[in-house]
């Protein structure tokens, strides 16, 4: 009986280990046929595990979610969290998601001059 708690236990926590892989999405999602480039001033900025993200409105008004990569590793190429704030303008090179509109992901971003590789 001992034993049977015991690996009922484990496997709990196992499948609780997993969650996080399963909410995190796939690249799939996104067309990399289509390629979008952006230059807008931020309107928001999430800097944050999984992803970091901004908003950006484009020239025809439409709103966009951009998905940027993890804050380790934007700071490792020279992101730090205040680079992205509201009103700085900037220029977001990614591809579409196919199936949330208004949502992209990040190949590179120019900010402040200087054309950063996310992925």
């Amino acid at each position: 009986m001992r034993k049977l708690l015991i690996l009922a236990v484990l496997a709990i926590g196992l499948g609780a280990a997993s969650l996080p892989a399963l909410a995190h999405h796939g690249w799939s999602t996104y067309d990399a046929g289509t390629v979008l480039t952006i230059e807008a001033p931020i309107l928001a900025a999430a800097y944050q595990n999984p992803h970091s993200a901004i908003s950006l409105k484009d020239r025809a008004g439409k709103e966009w979610n951009v998905i940027l990569a993890p804050p380790s590793r934007m700071e490792r190429r020279g992101i730090a969290k205040d680079a992205l704030v509201a009103g700085k303008t900037v220029t977001v090179v990614g591809y579409p998601s196919r199936t949330v509109d208004g949502e992209m992901r990040a190949e590179r971003i120019i900010l402040d001059g200087k054309t950063i590789e996310l992925r």
